[in-house]
């Protein structure tokens, strides 16, 4: 549950689309609370199977939150999810109907999911209540058109529309989309987030993790949530 605006809390952050050891091990160090692992193949960030459970575990001996970010469509995800009790959230960022979202959630009852949505205007957000099954939302920028995969950009969007945001039976959700170690603190300000996600704002080349810029986004985003 996300505190209520009148309440001082830390601020949450995933570092997303870790690929390797020393990134998920870098990452933690610097203070990130949860690490994502991307599963879709389009993605310059992904990682196979056998791969992204050995990084999983490792993230969960370090003490943070390894999520997985998947479509409903990757043939073996259900295998792998529950192949792989470690996963502390399924984060599905694909063209997901609610109905998949709940048969999903229903196949795997002990695993949290992030339902990713694209938002342009405030209407957007009224998607959310269709997510009954979700039981949290990631809020990135709609991808371009055309786009073969639903997120990972580095797009932002209006930061004004989520000031206030309650998700009527959910209050939990994460901002993502065009975060940077410089505009985070204000993202957090405008928006009123609590949990922030950033990708490719922390990187020297698509799916490489500057582990400097990394630290600087961490560091940027806590002490948003102290001011």
């Amino acid at each position: 549950m996300s505190p209520t605006s009148d309440q001082l809390s830390p601020i949450t952050v995933k570092i997303c689309g870790l690929s390797n050891e020393s990134m998920v091990e870098s990452a933690i160090e610097a203070g990130a609370d949860v690490v994502g692992l991307v599963l879709v193949e389009a993605s310059p960030r992904y990682v196979k199977f056998d791969a992204a459970q050995r990084l999983i575990r490792l993230a969960a001996d370090l003490g943070a939150e390894p999520w997985v970010v998947a479509t409903h469509a990757i043939p073996g995800l259900d295998r792998f999810v529950s192949d792989t009790p470690e996963i502390a959230a399924v984060q599905l960022h694909g063209k997901e109907t609610p109905a998949l979202v709940a048969a999903f959630a229903a196949r795997h009852p002990l695993t949290p999911i992030v339902k990713a949505l694209g938002v342009a205007t405030r209407r957007d957000l009224e998607e959310i209540a269709d997510y009954a099954a979700a039981d949290a939302f990631l809020l990135d920028a709609k991808a371009p058109a055309g786009a073969k995969r639903e997120g990972g950009f580095g797009k932002s969007f209006d930061w004004s529309i989520l000031k206030g945001l309650r998700t009527q039976d959910h209050e939990d959700w994460m901002l993502s989309g065009g975060l940077t170690p410089e505009n985070v603190a204000e993202a957090i300000r405008i928006s009123g987030a609590f949990k922030v996600d950033v990708s490719s704002g922390v990187e020297s080349s698509p799916g490489v993790k500057d582990p400097a810029k990394v630290k600087a986004f961490i560091d940027a985003a806590k002490a948003a949530g102290q001011a």
